[in-house]
C-alpha cells in the first residue's frame, strides 16, 4: 500500500493542532502540567511498546503503537515551541536534511555497492559531523537507553577506534574470565562483577550480529507465556502453584514448553 498523496502532511498538521489544543488555557489540565522532562518518560515508554509491537504484534498493534510514539514526538515539539525553543517544522526539516546528507548515494552523485558500504559511509559522515561539533566518541549513546542495548552501542563505538576483541572467540574467553571473577566475588563486589559479565555477553552478541536487548525481551516473553501456561494447567488441576511440590511445578513447566512450537 503506497502513501496517500498529501495524506501524511495533513494528518501530521492535524495532530500538531491537537497537541496545541490540549495545551491551551482551556485544554486538558493534565497535559498542561507536563514539561519536556516529565513527558520524556512517556516518550521512552511508547518507544518500548512500539518496539515490542513490531517484534511480535499484529499490523493493528504496530500501527497503534507507532501512532502513540508519534504523538509523544509531536507533544514534545509543542512543549519546546511554547518555551521559544523550536517547533515541529524545525524538527522535521532538520531530520530530513540529515537523512539527505547521510545518503549521498541516493541524493547525490556517489554510488554504494552494498549495505556494508552504506554503513561505513554513514559512520564516516557522522564522524565528520562530530568534528564540526566536537564531543566524545561515546557521548552520542543515550544514557537512558536500555542497558543491554547501550552496552552493545558503547562497544560498537569503541570498536571504531580499534578498541575491541578480534572476534567472538576472544569475547567468549573474556566471558569465562568474568564469570570466574563473579563466582569468586563477595557481597560487596557481586553486582559490579555481574555487570562485567553482562557487558561481556552484550559484546559477544554484537560480534555474532545478534541483538542482546531483543534477545532478552524475547526471553522475557517466552518466560511469561510459559509461566501463564503453567498457571492455566495448575488451575485445571485445581491446585495452586505454590501448593505444588517442586517436582510437580517442573512437570508443568515442561508441559508448558511442550505446547510451544519448536524453535528449530
Amino acid at each position: 500500500m503506497s502513501q496517500r498523496p498529501g495524506g501524511a502532511g495533513l494528518a501530521l498538521e492535524a495532530l500538531a493542532e491537537l497537541a496545541a489544543r490540549l495545551r491551551a488555557p482551556d485544554g486538558c489540565p493534565w497535559d498542561r502540567e507536563q514539561t519536556p522532562v516529565s513527558a520524556a518518560a512517556y516518550l521512552l515508554e511508547e518507544a518500548y511498546e512500539a518496539t515490542e509491537a513490531i517484534e511480535s504484534g499484529t499490523l493493528e498493534e504496530v500501527r497503534g503503537e507507532l501512532g502513540d510514539l508519534l504523538f509523544q514526538v509531536v507533544f514534545q515539539a509543542q512543549l519546546f515551541a511554547e518555551a521559544g525553543g523550536f517547533d515541529l517544522t524545525e524538527v522535521i526539516e532538520e531530520v530530513r536534511a540529515k537523512m539527505v546528507r547521510r545518503h549521498p548515494h541516493v541524493f547525490g552523485e556517489q554510488k554504494a555497492q552494498d549495505a556494508a558500504e552504506v554503513k561505513e559511509r554513514w559512520s564516516r559522515i557522522k564522524r565528520q559531523e562530530r568534528e564540526d561539533s566536537p564531543q566524545g566518541l561515546l557521548d552520542s549513546v543515550p544514557q537512558s537507553a536500555p542497558a543491554l542495548l547501550r552496552a552493545q552501542r558503547l562497544g560498537s563505538r569503541a570498536a571504531k577506534v580499534g578498541f575491541d576483541w578480534d572476534d567472538a572467540a576472544g569475547v567468549w574467553a573474556k566471558i569465562g574470565e568474568e564469570t570466574a571473577e563473579l563466582a569468586a566475588a563477595g557481597p560487596g563486589t557481586e553486582q559490579a562483577e555481574l555487570g562485567d559479565v553482562l557487558f561481556s555477553w552484550a559484546q559477544w552478541a554484537r560480534h555474532r550480529g545478534l541483538g542482546a536487548e531483543a534477545a532478552l525481551r524475547e526471553a522475557n516473553r517466552r518466560f511469561t507465556r510459559r509461566f501463564q501456561a503453567m498457571e492455566a494447567l495448575a488451575a485445571r488441576l485445581g491446585v495452586a502453584l505454590e501448593d505444588m511440590s517442586p517436582e510437580k511445578r517442573e512437570d508443568l513447566w515442561a508441559a508448558a514448553k511442550a505446547q510451544e512450537p519448536r524453535l528449530d
